[in-house]
């Protein structure tokens, strides 16, 4: 069901099963680009697809690590401020060295562990609030899991949003032709799977179907 998330049975299962659907649209949303395609920034914006990728990579990462050291705080918490801010920077741009299957990748890897992290989780476990930064509320001690979950839903589906918009400034293909190329749909009066502009490009790898 690339277009949809899967069926659930129950609270948990459908916060995941919507959480892992946003990682579907962003996976689908850079197929068939080459590294300096996702690297790019062709809005007035300096975010580019892949450092989307790899802020939302990162920024789940932190937060189920967040889930995982639950009711404690996270050894994260530790780190100083001037620190953990250079390291959120660096979220937001891809580097020479980054590429677009490493990165990928690396989302893969982050669902892995999110889907292994949650299941062992009870949703009314209590999450404390975040002291590292001055937009986190402080007459609020403890979020629940469930709060996590559903934030981590909206900041995932925003940035595929901006992935969206970024990626049609790119070469011009929107979510439903590269999904229905990246799920080997046929075409139809309505709906024309996305190709390539050019004849010499090679074909995309396919993208795993959502779960």
């Amino acid at each position: 069901m690339p277009a949809m998330p899967r069926p659930v049975a129950d609270e948990k299962t459908s916060l995941l099963a919507y959480l892992l659907q946003q990682h579907q649209n962003l996976r689908t949303t850079a197929y068939g680009l080459t590294d300096d395609q996702a690297r790019s920034t062709p809005t007035v914006s300096a975010l580019s697809v892949g450092a989307l990728l790899k802020h939302v990579t990162a920024c789940e990462a932190s937060w189920v690590d967040r889930i995982a050291a639950a009711p404690a705080h996270p050894a994260s918490d530790e780190i100083p401020f001037e620190e953990a801010v250079a390291t959120y920077a660096d979220q937001y741009t891809m580097t020479a060295e980054d590429t677009l299957g490493g990165l990928l990748a690396a989302l893969d890897a982050q669902e892995a562990a999110t889907e292994r992290i949650v299941a062992a989780a009870g949703l009314d476990t209590p999450v404390p609030v975040p002291r590292s930064a001055p937009w986190f509320p402080r007459d609020v001690d403890a979020w629940s899991v469930r709060w996590v979950l559903g934030h981590l839903i909206e900041e995932v589906a925003r940035h595929s949003g901006h992935a969206d918009i970024i990626r049609e400034g790119i070469d011009g293909a929107t979510w439903f032709e590269l999904m229905a190329a990246a799920d080997g749909m046929p075409e139809t009066p309505w709906l024309k799977p996305w190709t390539p502009a050019a004849a010499t490009s090679s074909p995309a790898p396919p993208v795993p179907a959502a779960r």
